[in-house]
């Protein structure tokens, strides 16, 4: 129930830091506050639409949603009002004097304190109604809830510092007046045509009609004289139902950013019209970077769903599948009926029809960037997989349907750069395969360096194959759902026995068979010195440095894996690596004359498999024993 008392609270720590920042950082754009809160205004009014389906009453006898921008020269305010929603008391406390967004104080300690970098941030974050606080020192929130009683409006104060006021008031009409009171040196806004040029340039493609009072040039007074008449500065048509060739690219990105509340322009977009057994429009986006909640997973999608020029919600998921989440965009359907609800979105076929469709475009518009001649669109794609290449990753385990398509656009590091650049896509790798070669060569690790380093690449190096350098915390999952790829499998170098194919001669296979038979001894005195530390110790011609290396059996998961899990706190299966043996390397040439029966054989068995654990970025179970061991072994070797 609404009280009549005014009562001060306290802004929520992060709103209060937000406020700090956002003035500083952003104030070199200025502007972007009317946009902010002409795009909330629409808002309201859409969340009005959509309750009112079901409950005509809430318009009352004001049925003509719009907008208003009005400012008083001699008050020096601006104030911009709506006749949407509105706000009762708790829903103003909630929505104006804290921030409900998960991740909010990781966020928040991305912030570098570099002015040019907070401001992208900030801009990722999406300030909406704090940004008045850009050109103001003051604001003053008059709402009212559709439905209730005109008593019962809300008035909410703020300077912007630590702490807001509320206190109940008579409203007589439902909707938001937010109005900004101008700080020293704003004059300039108190314009019709400032005003209305921003509205133009930010504003344009809201549905709504967003009214400012004529003005006209008083030649008398040599002043320009507001009136009292109110006339449409917006086109105030849905932009998404335009003709494309009547939409500017400007417009486009100005509507992207209503729709998504980023800073920033989008990296490409899609708009088209579908007709068929099911008919909607889509005006889809990419943004050009990844919101700071990406990975959070209870995050709703980027899709607004209209039926027939009417908003039904925001973050509709079941269009768009979750590896696809980072796309913002409208969706509207001409067959969908206007009471829909997200049970049954769930359940429709129309909606499945919409979310194949609308998946098949994005995928389309991304191997357009993927395939371009053009440097520009080159670069484009570049970004996309710098900032969304992981999330991407996803569906090849998600959408079966469309696994080939998204596999031809993944991108990964490769041992032919030298940096950690993820350029390289497998039909690059297949077109520089050797000859004879007839697998696809790839090494999962914690970070570049590690993957780059591996002992596992020795023997590849040597013979110059490729090898795909995965380090993404989703590869491992990924690669159990990528098998092969136009026909040829993928294969992890650490897993398994070695089978380079046709990349080995029969002299070489003979050479191989001959040692392995003259190392059988060794093998099995290491078997027994190690015990149950390792699954099996064998020879291998996998190196060419390395005296050892762990490997995993065929059917097993990854040391990689194994660590992952371990460190997320799962369950991991127990699982013993294999000890591969360089037959070559002079340590284990000498361990092949050593007496079994010595301490000292089962030293440098325990070391050689320690070393092998530590080289692919795994920890010793017992890292004493380890030190102690080695330390002997030099006393000894020194003597």
């Amino acid at each position: 129930m609404a009280i009549a008392e005014k009562e001060t609270l306290g802004f929520q720590a992060e709103v209060k830091q937000l406020l700090q920042l956002m003035i500083h950082s952003l104030y070199s754009n200025k502007e972007i506050f009317l946009r902010e809160l002409i795009s909330n205004a629409s808002d309201a009014a859409d969340k009005l639409r959509f309750e009112a389906i079901n409950n005509d009453a809430l318009y009352g006898n004001d049925h003509e949603l719009k907008i208003k921008v009005t400012f008083d020269k001699a008050a020096r305010t601006i104030t911009i009002s709506d006749n949407g929603i509105g706000m009762n008391r708790d829903e103003v406390i909630s929505h104006l004097g804290t921030i409900a967004k998960s991740g909010t104080k990781e966020f928040f300690g991305k912030l570098s304190g570099d002015q040019q970098a907070d401001a992208a941030l900030i801009g990722q974050f999406g300030v909406g109604f704090y940004s008045g606080f850009i050109v103001a020192d003051k604001i003053t929130v008059e709402t009212r809830r559709a439905g209730v009683y005109a008593n019962e409006g809300v008035r909410w104060e703020s300077g912007g510092e630590g702490d807001y006021s509320v206190e109940q008031i008579e409203k007589a009409s439902r909707g938001t007046d937010i109005i900004l009171h101008l700080r020293e040196g704003e004059d300039e806004l108190l314009s019709s045509w400032k005003l209305k040029s921003i509205i133009r340039k930010y504003s344009d493609h809201i549905s709504l009609p967003i009214l400012m009072q004529k003005d006209e040039w008083d030649a008398e007074k040599k002043e320009t004289v507001v009136k009292d008449e109110f006339e449409t500065v917006n086109q105030a048509s849905a932009l998404w139902a335009r003709n494309k060739a009547d939409i500017t690219p400007e417009q486009y990105n100005e509507f992207y950013k209503h729709v998504s509340h980023d800073f920033q322009d989008p990296l490409t977009l899609t708009h088209n019209r579908v007709e068929g057994r099911s008919e909607y429009t889509q005006l889809l986006y990419v943004p050009s970077h990844a919101p700071f909640d990406l990975w959070d997973r209870n995050k709703r999608g980027g899709i607004k769903l209209y039926v027939k020029r009417v908003f039904i919600m925001d973050d509709a998921e079941q269009l768009m599948p979750a590896y696809l989440r980072f796309i913002k965009g409208v969706i509207d359907s001409n067959d969908l009926p206007l009471n829909v609800s997200r049970e049954i979105l769930q359940e429709s076929r129309d909606v499945k029809v919409i979310r194949e469709g609308s998946t098949k475009r994005v995928l389309g518009m991304l191997e357009e960037l993927a395939n371009a001649d053009e440097q520009e669109k080159k670069d484009k794609y570049t970004t996309f997989w710098t900032e969304f290449g992981q999330v991407l990753k996803e569906g090849i385990g998600e959408d079966a349907t469309n696994k080939d398509r998204i596999a031809k656009l993944l991108r990964f590091a490769s041992t032919t750069n030298d940096n950690a650049d993820q350029t390289v896509s497998l039909a690059d790798y297949l077109a520089r395969m050797k000859e004879g070669q007839d697998k696809i060569y790839y090494v999962t690790g914690e970070s570049f360096t590690a993957a780059k380093n591996s002992p596992h690449l020795e023997i590849f190096r040597k013979k110059g194959v490729e090898v795909l350098l995965l380090t993404d915390r989703v590869d491992e999952w990924m690669l159990s759902f990528l098998t092969e790829f136009e026909g040829k499998e993928l294969v992890s170098v650490a897993k398994g026995g070695l089978d380079l194919g046709g990349l080995e001669d029969e002299a070489e296979k003979k050479e191989h068979e001959e040692t392995e038979n003259s190392y059988k001894e060794l093998v099995e005195k290491m078997k027994a010195a190690l015990g149950d530390k390792a699954k099996d110790v064998r020879v291998t011609f996998r190196l060419t440095d390395s005296p050892a290396c762990l490997v995993a059996d065929e059917n097993e998961l990854s040391g990689n894996l194994l660590r992952m899990l371990k460190a997320a706190g799962q369950n991991a299966p127990e699982s013993k690596p294999i000890l591969e043996i360089n037959p070559n390397h002079p340590l284990v040439t000498r361990l092949k004359h050593e007496d079994a029966d010595s301490s000292r054989f089962a030293d440098w068995s325990h070391i050689m498999f320690d070393q092998a654990m530590l080289a692919e970025g795994g920890s010793l179970s017992d890292p004493a024993s380890f030190v102690k061991r080695l330390n002997e072994m030099l006393l000894a070797t020194s003597n």
